[in-house]
C-alpha cells in the first residue's frame, strides 16, 4: 500500500472526502460503487467495485467459446480494465486501463461498428483495434462492454452476425449481473 501524505478528518455524519487528485489518478466517478475492505491492522481499504469482475470466471469462458466457435477475437471489460481476453495475448490486456476512445463507445449505450478507416484500440498501444462492441448494461448502469478486435491484416468489418454475437454476450453478462 502506498502512502499519499494526505490527511482527511470524518465529519459528523461518519463522511470522509476522497480528494479530487486521488479520485482522478484512480478513474473514481461520482456515483462509482466503492467496496470497503478492514485488516486486523486498523487499515480500511476502498476499492472500486466491479460487479462483471465477480463474473470474470464466466466472462472468461464466454469470450473463449466465442473465439473457438466463430473465430472472432474478443475482450470482455468493466468500465476500466479488461477482465477476459480470448484470441489476443492474454498477457497484454489483462488488467489494462483502457483508452479514452473506447471509455466513449461504453458511455454511448449503443453498439459500435467500426468504419474502414477507424483504427481505435482498447488499450494504449494495443495490437489490435475494435471491430465491434456492445457495453454491458445491468439494472440500467454500463457496467462494462464485449467488444470484437481485428487485427491489422484481418478483414473483420463488424457484419451482422458479428455484431449479433456481440450484443447477445454483452446482454448475457449483464443479466447475469442482475440475478
Amino acid at each position: 500500500m502506498k502512502a499519499t501524505g494526505i490527511v482527511r478528518r470524518i465529519d459528523d455524519l461518519g463522511r470522509v472526502v476522497i480528494p479530487k487528485e486521488i479520485r482522478r489518478t484512480m478513474r473514481i466517478r461520482e456515483g462509482d460503487p466503492l467496496e470497503i475492505y478492514t485488516d486486523r491492522d486498523g487499515e480500511v481499504i476502498f476499492k472500486k467495485y466491479s460487479p462483471i469482475g465477480e463474473w470474470s470466471q464466466i466472462a472468461t469462458q464466454y469470450a473463449e467459446t466465442l473465439y473457438k466457435t466463430c473465430g472472432l477475437s474478443v475482450i470482455i471489460c468493466d468500465r476500466d480494465a479488461v477482465i477476459a481476453a480470448a484470441g489476443v495475448s492474454k498477457r497484454e490486456y489483462s488488467d489494462r486501463r483502457l483508452t479514452p476512445e473506447f471509455e466513449e463507445i461504453m458511455d454511448t449505450r449503443a453498439l459500435y461498428t467500426a468504419k474502414d478507416d477507424e483504427r481505435m484500440t482498447v488499450i494504449e498501444g494495443g495490437t489490435h483495434y475494435v471491430s465491434c462492441a456492445m457495453p454491458i448494461i445491468s439494472d440500467g448502469d454500463i457496467i462494462g462492454c464485449v467488444a470484437s478486435l481485428a487485427s491489422e491484416d484481418s478483414s473483420s468489418t463488424g457484419e451482422v452476425p458479428e455484431s449479433k454475437l456481440i450484443q447477445t454476450a454483452a446482454s448475457f453478462l449483464g443479466k447475469q449481473t442482475e440475478a
